[in-house]
């Protein structure tokens, strides 16, 4: 018995009877849906949905899915993934010296939180080795320069093929990453930072925010693009500050955000609910 469920996420252009030929091929090959999610965008009338069904009885192996369900994809113009809920996949985390994610991370990763395995800690600073090995993980050092960044970075990617990474998590990692490593890792790299931006950008925003008196702080989960810090956002939240919070209250609530909207990210991308769309996401919670 296939305990493992299979998982379909799609989009094209608006018509009638999507919904229907979908759950038509999934029922003509035997199959239970156990999940079903749709949107259609107003604007352009494009059509997205995630759809998962049981392998258990279905009458295709996984292998023969793609090559039967082609046909019906190209019919309607689609653009779709296909993943299993068995799958493993294989993560890397980027740090620089904030480590408040990487420890996060590494702990929801010892519980069993998450559905990911942590291949490798990469980190342009060596302050995060000894928490790294400490659970056992393989933690890689990559000091950059101005001089040597270009083929700091061949180096790193050249790992990660190694590897087979599936995904990068940039948990605070304060450099920025070219277009050649963000072309073979498109949409698979996530970044976490403070909702300051744009208001509070370059030095202190920690500072900044204290000296205008903010009411609220936030932080910002998304999929890395050449445009810094501006990539699809998948999940974002906020928290309230109060005239008695000094500096330092503003970052330990900030860090307390950013590990909680990190992880919430990761979760759904690992869980497959993310379509990208142009520079939004369409996220299926």
């Amino acid at each position: 018995m296939d305990e493992a469920n299979a998982i379909l996420l799609l989009s094209c252009p608006d018509q009638r009877g999507l919904v229907a030929r979908l759950s038509n091929f999934i029922f003509q090959n035997n199959g239970n849906i156990v999940h079903a999610d749709q949107h259609t965008s107003k604007s352009g009338k494009l059509f997205f949905m995630r759809i998962e069904w049981e392998l258990n009885g279905f009458a295709l192996g996984r292998e023969e899915i793609p090559v039967v369900f082609t046909p019906l994809a190209r019919q309607y113009d689609m653009k779709w993934d296909l993943h299993f809920t068995d799958y493993t996949p294989r993560m890397a985390i980027f740090v620089s010296k904030h480590l408040h994610c990487l420890h996060d991370l590494i702990l929801r990763r010892h519980m069993g939180e998450l559905a990911a395995g942590v291949e490798a800690v990469i980190s342009n600073h060596p302050d995060a080795r000894e928490l790294v090995e400490q659970f056992g993980l393989k933690f890689f050092h990559f000091p950059i320069t101005e001089k040597n960044k270009d083929q700091q970075e061949a180096r790193e990617l050249e790992l990660l093929r190694e590897m087979k990474i599936d995904l990068v998590v940039l948990a605070r990692y304060m450099q920025v990453l070219s277009g050649k490593f963000l072309k073979y890792y498109g949409n698979r790299i996530i970044n976490i930072h403070h909702s300051f931006l744009p208001a509070f950008a370059g030095g202190n925003p920690y500072q900044q925010a204290f000296d205008r008196g903010v009411k609220i702080i936030g932080a910002t989960g998304h999929y890395v693009t050449e445009q810094l810090d501006d990539g699809p956002i998948i999940a974002q939240d906020v928290i309230k500050i109060s005239h008695r919070d000094t500096v330092a209250d503003i970052q330990t609530k900030s860090k307390d955000l950013e590990r909680v909207v990190l992880a919430r990210v990761l979760r759904l991308h690992l869980e497959n609910k993310i379509l990208v769309y142009g520079s939004k996401t369409i996220v299926f919670e």
